[in-house]
């Protein structure tokens, strides 16, 4: 499927008008809740994700929509679809309740199990990235218009390592320590694929569980800066493709040649 211009703004539009009802909740008390895996979800959550897929619904009804809070999903329907909108409506709940403002709005086009074009909106700056491969990257900032975002390729000296807030293991620490002399980055939710994306950031380890919501916008904005998400053989990630929506192991690179310089 081709995205023309409008269907793009469309949903950039909506992912706007999400992060406006996540925020609505940011600035007052909030209660928090927990899923049956003991994940956090509050009514900004909800908000958004209630937001977004009746906007998707109503811009491209033939398209289904898989989203975080999505229920009672059907596996072998799901299956069947070859293109759908995969969505996470609030990206770091923790850090929302956190309140340091790294958190997002995910939105992504998948085709044929590769993540085509994404979205992803920070609500507390109003910073916006959205392309894909073939149609390169780009933020928005405020009211200004689309400026061209690339990875840092080649990558050069001191390298720039991501790494979660919530999230640190032994496997990670081992990458940063397989690299002397890097910067470690701490940031949160899927900003880690945006800054990647626009050179700030290098490299992204994860050998945590995410789910293909977590991935798949930033990995769309991230090869459409000429990087890409990898599994440990090196494969491009792909969505859809099993029963379980749980990602394996990853790693996110501006420049691929770094990936041979990572421990095995």
């Amino acid at each position: 499927m081709i995205l023309s211009n409008e269907q793009r703004d469309a949903v950039i539009a909506l992912a706007r008008a999400a992060a406006a009802e996540i925020l609505a909740v940011y600035e007052s008390p909030f209660a928090i809740e927990h899923k049956d895996d003991r994940s956090p979800l509050t009514a900004a959550d909800l908000a958004s994700h209630r937001c977004i897929v009746a906007g998707l619904h109503a811009l491209t009804p033939d398209i289904p929509v898989l989203s975080e809070e999505s229920r009672d999903l059907d596996i072998a329907a799901r299956r069947e679809w070859s293109t759908f909108w995969l969505v996470d409506p609030l990206d770091g709940t923790r850090e929302f309740i956190k309140r340091n403002g790294e958190f997002t709005v995910n939105i992504a086009l998948v085709e044929d199990g590769v993540a085509s074009w994404g979205v992803i909106q920070q609500p507390v700056t109003g910073a916006l990235w959205h392309g894909g491969a073939g149609h390169g990257s780009f933020i928005r900032e405020g009211d200004a218009g689309d400026v061209p975002i690339h990875a840092r390729i080649p990558a050069s000296e001191p390298l720039r390592i991501a790494a979660s807030r919530s999230h640190r293991d032994e496997r990670t620490q081992a990458v940063i320590d397989a690299l002397p002399g890097s910067d470690v980055v701490g940031c949160g939710s899927s900003l880690k694929f945006c800054r990647i994306a626009d050179g700030g950031i290098d490299l992204y380890p994860r050998f945590g569980p995410t789910s293909e919501w977590d991935t798949a916008a930033g990995q769309a904005i991230l090869e459409g800066a000429g990087g890409a998400v990898l599994d440990p053989r090196g494969r491009p990630f792909r969505y859809n493709q099993r029963d379980t929506l749980l990602n394996g192991d990853f790693i996110a690179l501006g420049d691929i040649a770094l990936r041979d310089r990572l421990p095995a």
